[in-house]
């Protein structure tokens, strides 16, 4: 059967250096470093399969033996890889990133993988990958003509895409592309710089106001923020339904996948006809157990989602 979910994303590999003890920038510190699969789309299509999706990926790999790797690790996840092509270089992304003692992101410098190969791919399968699929998921900032390409095509066809942000240099430049979108999710730092405001994360009910107001004023249909410990707030301008989801108490062991995996939990949720204050829960249950492990992934989970 065709996958249900399209995910348009990256693959990262990730060097990452976890601190012993605390962190100090300016000295030397103790600790271990490990190689692992990542990237925003990579991430995102894996804890989709994790949680019972169907899912078909698109991105690029490096042809050598780390790009079979991902690929292969995929593929034993139930993810249709068909759509992934292999590249001489530069098919994925590096991600250099320091973990401080408590698994928090401490400083990184990433790598990006060239764009140009999914620029190919969505020229010459995008219309027959989106035609086929029911739901898409888009990393909003890849590059202008991939992102604004597959929601063209997606509003073509009538269906339903998901947003998560990379980075937002794409997304800044090109505001009016969060109205054509199902749901879009971004952690209180880009809200800022999209809001141009910092998000009052210790106070829900200013943050939520705010979330408001700026999807009412810029026509979205759905938004939600997530605030790290402080939790998220979330509103759906098309049912009014509006709120705060707490965060659940975890024992952080890298909190780097959490964002991704709260995209997931909560995508998926609403997919499956779930209301958005509901989903928002099931997104912030994937994200705690996500960030007990050492990896942007967690597979298997500790049990089911649904």
């Amino acid at each position: 059967m065709p996958a249900e979910t399209v995910v348009f994303g990256t693959v990262f590999m990730d060097c990452k250096g976890f601190a012993a003890y605390r962190y100090d920038p300016l000295g030397r510190n103790v600790g271990s470093v490990r190689f692992i699969h990542g990237g925003v789309g990579r991430n995102v299509a894996e804890d989709l399969a994790s949680i019972g999706a169907k899912v078909s990926f698109v991105s690029s790999v490096d042809d050598s033996a780390l790009g079979l790797e991902v690929l292969n690790r995929l593929k034993n996840e139930g993810i249709d890889v068909g759509h992934v092509r292999r590249a001489p270089s530069s098919g994925m992304g590096l991600w250099l990133a320091i973990m401080d003692q408590n698994g928090d992101l401490a400083a990184s410098i990433s790598q990006m993988p060239d764009l140009s190969i999914m620029d190919e791919i969505v020229r010459s399968e995008g219309e027959s990958i989106v035609a086929g699929c029911k739901n898409v998921i888009l990393e909003l900032d890849l590059n202008d003509h991939i992102s604004t390409t597959v929601l063209s095509l997606a509003k073509r066809y009538g269906k339903k895409v998901y947003g998560i942000t990379g980075n937002m240099e794409v997304i800044l430049r090109n505001r009016p592309m969060l109205g054509g979108l199902e749901c879009y999710i971004c952690n209180e730092t880009e809200a800022g710089r999209l809001l141009e405001r910092e998000i009052p994360t210790r106070e829900p009910e200013a943050a939520l106001a705010l979330l408001r107001g700026y999807v009412d004023a810029d026509g979205l249909k759905s938004m939600v923020i997530t605030m790290g410990e402080q939790g998220s707030v979330y509103y759906d301008a098309v049912s009014a339904e509006s709120g705060f989801c707490p965060s659940i108490p975890t024992k952080v062991t890298d909190s780097s996948g959490a964002g991704d995996a709260f995209f997931s939990g909560t995508v998926e949720a609403l997919i499956r006809g779930f209301p958005l204050g509901q989903a928002v829960g099931y997104g912030t249950r994937l994200a705690s157990w996500t960030i007990e492990v050492a990896e942007p992934t967690r597979t298997p989970l500790p049990g089911n989602l649904f």
